[in-house]
């Protein structure tokens, strides 16, 4: 039986070893066959190393190791390109120095290969005098290839440390982009050398200063083509894994059409583009296969603490960010910063599409799965309530066994119990803003949770007539929330009734509970209830 190759990211040792490989070459002779420069934004963990590596031989001309893949029957040539690799992986940029001694140390051996010329000292003119000196003895241009390039940025997001560069005091994460754009700013004189040119990372960092030094550079990444370059689609999961589903089902007592399910429901749910093609998470997925159980793999691997610094200096909470629409500009090709961490949330896998609405050209971003659900919302909520006892996980249990019985009473009591228990200064200042913003993100939150539970939550649902604060439904239940600060929860309930909020259940053969909950600012605790 095949091994499964987790950790392994290099093509030649998957394929010369057995381990089980899902075959991406038809893909990546699509993305190769044209010259230019390309750039794909995943997640961590996402099989990014491995599509590098896959790239790598193709230009090496290693037909032997395509055979009986999809490459062995589209490419006919297999010519051998001079081909240069930088991986930014494996290095801490925090420390000083860091990303020039890695540039530094990928130049010089590639000048012991093809000659030093004495009349550059700059990283990016020596390396474009490498290219040409490559394209000059072999005859064929060359081919670079950069994984994780903004990794040395990440490392120092938001972390206000700081260096001296020529007597100027700088941030480390403004000097680090200031040597990348020096650097990739030479491949401009290095084109007619250049056959192609593929970086991958996580966020599309600072494109305009960044890239700017590439002419034309294509950003592939919501790309309909290329959805499942990297992860693992529906149709490659049923043709690929039939057999581990059945084993893995059969180890938890599940059918294969539980195991299946259960599998979706955790781990699938990423779409890249408008196609809303399904992509599972490759790492969690093989995991789960190998260890035959259901965790959190992916979300254990890295904390994702620079996002956690980028929300505690925004404006909007987790609340305001998910379940909304967004342009293109706004989660995609705009830089993320601290004013605007939407980008990065999304681009590094906490976020995804879940619709596209073709008329207004806007995507509606969430919470891809379980997996994230459970692992990005218990974080936020351990820091948002200063939980260090795990109080919140245990109510989240509890609070889900009662919404799943229809137990609302219960319910109530447990959330006034856990509300009154916070801390009472979450509260940013003494405004009715800033109370109001607190409730409204202690709700999402505490509701986000239950519903990660096994439940569908929907924030600000709008319709027709206006936007119910929050949606939940249960297997039997659907749930109708709608919150107000310093008014009667009649109020609420009236707005419900208003806006229509419950039409679309009529004839939902589910109970429709629906609630209206008042916030005291006075007291920071649930001041009013009412059900119908």
């Amino acid at each position: 039986m095949k091994q499964y190759p987790i950790g392994i990211q290099d093509f030649a040792s998957i394929v010369q070893d057995d381990f089980v490989y899902v075959d991406k070459t038809a893909l990546v002779y699509q993305l190769a066959k044209v010259k230019g420069v390309y750039f794909l934004s995943r997640p961590r963990r996402f099989g990014k190393s491995l599509l590098v590596s896959t790239l790598k031989y193709y230009f090496q001309g290693r037909k032997d190791l395509f055979k009986g893949l999809e490459m062995e029957k589209l490419e006919k040539d297999w010519t051998e390109y001079p081909v240069f690799e930088i991986d930014f992986n494996g290095k801490d940029y925090t420390q000083e120095g860091a990303l020039v001694r890695t540039l530094e140390g990928s130049v010089s051996s590639w000048e012991r290969i093809y000659g030093k010329s004495p009349d550059f000292e700059e990283l990016g003119d020596r390396f474009a005098y490498v290219l040409h000196q490559a394209h000059e003895k072999t005859g064929h241009r060359c081919v670079v290839l950069i994984d994780e390039y903004d990794k040395p940025m990440l490392d120092v997001m938001d972390t206000g440390l700081k260096t001296t560069e020529g007597g100027v005091e700088m941030t480390l994460e403004e000097r680090n982009r200031n040597t990348l754009k020096a650097f990739y700013s030479t491949f401009k004189s290095a084109d007619a050398d250049l056959r192609f040119v593929f970086l991958t990372g996580v966020t599309k960092f600072a494109q305009v200063s960044v890239f700017s030094g590439f002419n034309n550079a294509q950003d592939i990444s919501m790309v309909p083509d290329f959805d499942s370059l990297c992860g693992i689609s529906q149709e490659e999961l049923d043709t690929n894994f039939h057999d581990a589903i059945e084993a893995l089902g059969k180890a938890n007592g599940l059918s294969y059409e539980e195991t299946a399910q259960l599998l979706k429901e955790t781990y699938d749910g990423y779409h890249f583009s408008k196609a809303m093609t399904d992509i599972y998470n490759p790492f969690s997925l093989l995991n789960t296969f190998k260890r035959k159980d259901f965790s959190d793999y992916w979300f254990a691997t890295g904390t994702p603490t620079y996002l956690l610094r980028l929300l505690a200096h925004n404006d909007e909470d987790l609340s305001q960010i998910v379940g909304r629409e967004y342009t293109t500009q706004q989660f995609v090709d705009y830089r993320a910063t601290v004013e605007a961490p939407v980008p990065m949330i999304y681009q590094s896998g906490y976020l995804t599409i879940k619709s596209y609405n073709r008329e207004t050209r806007r995507y509606v971003l969430d919470l891809p799965n379980k997996e994230v659900s459970n692992g990005f919302l218990s974080l936020e909520a351990a820091s948002y309530f200063q939980d260090k006892q795990g109080r919140t996980s245990s109510f989240v249990i509890d609070a889900a066994i009662a919404l799943r019985n229809g137990q609302i009473d219960k319910f109530h009591d447990m959330l006034v119990d856990f509300i009154a228990s916070l801390p009472f200064n979450l509260r940013v200042d003494n405004t009715k803003k800033s109370y109001e913003k607190e409730f409204h993100m202690v709700v999402f939150l505490i509701i986000r949770l239950i519903a990660s539970q096994e439940f569908i939550t929907f924030n600000e649902m709008p319709n027709s007539d206006g936007i119910a604060d929050m949606v939940l439904h249960t297997p039997n239940y659907v749930y109708i929330f709608e919150f107000k600060l310093d008014h009667p929860a009649s109020k609420a309930l009236a707005q419900i009734e208003a806006k229509g909020y419950a039409a679309p259940y009529a004839h939902d053969p589910r109970k429709v509970y629906r609630i209206g909950c008042s916030f005291s600012s006075e007291t920071g605790r649930v001041a009013d209830w009412a059900v119908e």
